[in-house]
């Protein structure tokens, strides 16, 4: 609005240049503002002139300049933007300027405001000089708050962007891993203090130089990427050893994207993972003397094993041995009672020979050094030729057999005896267990295919059960509970080892009933083509393979 015919124009581009000045030099806003409010108050006989700033987190407004600061009692001075009384409040919540005359002086307060926002109020105190009226000292007074508004408001967003820049340069700074970025053509145009720090060099002198000078041709060449990547937008992870760089880092470059979308550089980070790297390798170190150190405990436990198992026998032999080296020759009169010691003797040795062959035999099971002879089998035929060796003694023992078969049962693969044998060896283990009981011993025997690829063998017993602490050790080689002269300690160890070789497994379970529950899962074979290979000969019973 232009002043009244008359009246002389404020000097508005003198208070720009001004206010600009003060900005863009050492001073800041507030001097800025101050020196633009004492010369707007020397224009126009005014009083004093102050501005109030509002803060909005604070929800108070500020004094940050006035046209008298010397001996202004109000410097610094802060306002709720509540308080009813205070004219800087009032004037906040105005949409354009009013006179308060209900004041001992006349005031005049203006709004502050921005494009996004309430800047804050200009206060104007005391009436103006001649030969302005209080019409003509409001259209100052908007003109004024206008150019005020401007100003401040550029100030604040300037600040605001210099902030951001700051917090933005701060938080590249701060990082530890390294950061490079370049242009298309890989010319270093900024990188991070970690960078700058690690290659040694003044930032100064890293800028504008090529990626390849300062960390090699075969990193930067990764970092250019091949004309084939057809995934710009797709980080590439990489974990090098540098020297250039001094250790091993895990280096990700991506494409430097602007606001259009378009390519125009690279980033580079590169992570250093040195320290983590030992750290890793010392631990596979120790997980291998660890591995090494148990395997060295196993072994030391399977030669004590074997060495005591082969000894027993063997001192038997060589006892019974020494007694027939010190018994002279029969003679014509010998009796007929020391030839029958003889027998018994001999029958010992042979008997005592017998089991460090088997122990022997088993080690060779066990160790997979017995050959496999593979065919066609159905597992029902081999536990019923289990059962059939052991179905004599269970029966004194008064043990009662339950066998549930699944109907449809596919065939599997495998040697019929060593199946057999480790079958035998579970079913010897659940006869062992029941004997405990007084009454009531039972051994269940079910087969099944819970999927068409597998066969399944349940073996569970109603003894009483498997100890949890000793659970993990049962297939070891010679562990057993059993007393000195009961076992050997291979039988399941043994199991383990062929269900193994057969491409099955074995698993051992304590039941909700109490009893030990043994699952042996074997491959199916695949449907055979025409006859059967496992047909049962003739005279036997096709179901259980029994004559």
């Amino acid at each position: 609005m232009p002043p009244s015919p008359g009246v002389p124009a404020p000097p508005f581009l003198a208070l720009s240049r001004t206010f600009w000045r003060g900005v863009t030099t050492t001073h800041g806003l507030s001097q800025a503002v101050g020196e633009v409010l004492a010369e707007y108050a020397a224009h126009a006989g005014t009083g004093r002139v102050s501005v109030w700033l509002h803060e909005r987190r604070a929800r108070q407004l500020v004094l940050i300049a006035s046209s008298h600061p010397d001996g202004d009692a109000t410097a610094n001075a802060r306002v709720a933007t509540s308080d009813p009384d205070a004219p800087a409040a009032r004037g906040l919540r105005l949409e354009r300027p009013q006179l308060i005359d209900d004041a001992p002086n006349l005031v005049l307060i203006a709004p502050l405001r921005g494009w996004r926002r309430a800047l804050g109020t200009l206060v104007i105190e005391g009436a103006p000089g001649a030969p302005l009226s209080p019409q003509q000292h409001l259209e100052l007074a908007t003109d004024l708050g206008r150019q005020l508004s401007v100003g401040i408001e550029n100030v604040q967003l300037l600040e605001e962007m210099l902030w951001q820049r700051r917090i933005l340069e701060d938080t590249f700074n701060s990082l530890v891993d390294l950061v490079a970025v370049t242009d298309r053509s890989l010319r270093i145009v900024q990188m991070n203090d970690a960078f700058a720090m690690r290659l040694g060099q003044p930032r100064i002198e890293l800028l504008d130089r090529p990626l390849a000078d300062l960390v090699g041709a075969d990193l930067a060449g990764w970092v250019a990427g091949s004309d084939d990547d057809r995934s710009p937008d797709a980080a590439r992870v990489r974990t090098i050893e540098h020297a250039p760089l001094g250790g091993t880092f895990s280096v990700t470059t991506t494409p430097l994207v602007n606001e259009d979308g378009e390519t125009v550089g690279k980033v580079m980070v590169a992570r250093d993972i040195t320290r983590q790297t030992a750290l890793e390798a010392e631990k596979d170190t120790l997980r291998a003397q660890l591995a090494q150190s148990e395997r060295l405990a196993s072994l030391g436990q399977f030669v004590a094993g074997i060495a005591h198992e082969i000894n027993n026998p063997l001192q038997g032999v060589l006892g019974h041995l020494e007694l027939l080296m010190w018994t002279p020759p029969d003679q014509p009169e010998a009796t007929t009672a020391s030839r029958r010691g003889l027998r018994k003797d001999l029958r010992r040795i042979y008997h005592e020979a017998d089991r460090a062959a088997t122990i022997v035999r088993n080690l060779l099971t066990f160790t997979g050094s017995q050959r496999m002879t593979r065919r066609r089998l159905r597992v029902d035929r081999v536990i019923t030729r289990a059962l059939a060796t052991r179905r004599a003694p269970m029966t004194r023992a008064g043990v009662e057999i339950v066998r549930e078969q699944g109907a449809d049962l596919p065939s599997v693969v495998g040697d019929q005896l060593l199946l057999q044998q480790a079958v035998l060896n579970v079913l010897t283990n659940a006869e062992h267990a029941v004997a405990r009981n007084d009454r009531g011993r039972r051994i269940t025997i079910r087969t099944g295919s819970p999927t068409p690829s597998i066969v399944r063998i349940t073996v569970g017993d109603n003894g009483p059960g498997i100890d949890p602490e000793i659970m993990p050790r049962i297939f070891d080689p010679f562990f057993t509970t059993k007393d000195v002269g009961q076992g050997t300690g291979l039988g399941l160890a043994l199991t383990y080892g062929v269900i193994q070789e057969h491409g099955g497994t074995i698993q051992a379970a304590n039941g909700r009933d109490g009893g030990a529950i043994f699952t042996i899962d074997l491959p199916a074979a695949d449907p055979p083509v025409g006859a059967r290979s496992d047909a049962p000969a003739p005279g036997q019973d096709p179901a259980t393979g029994e004559d």
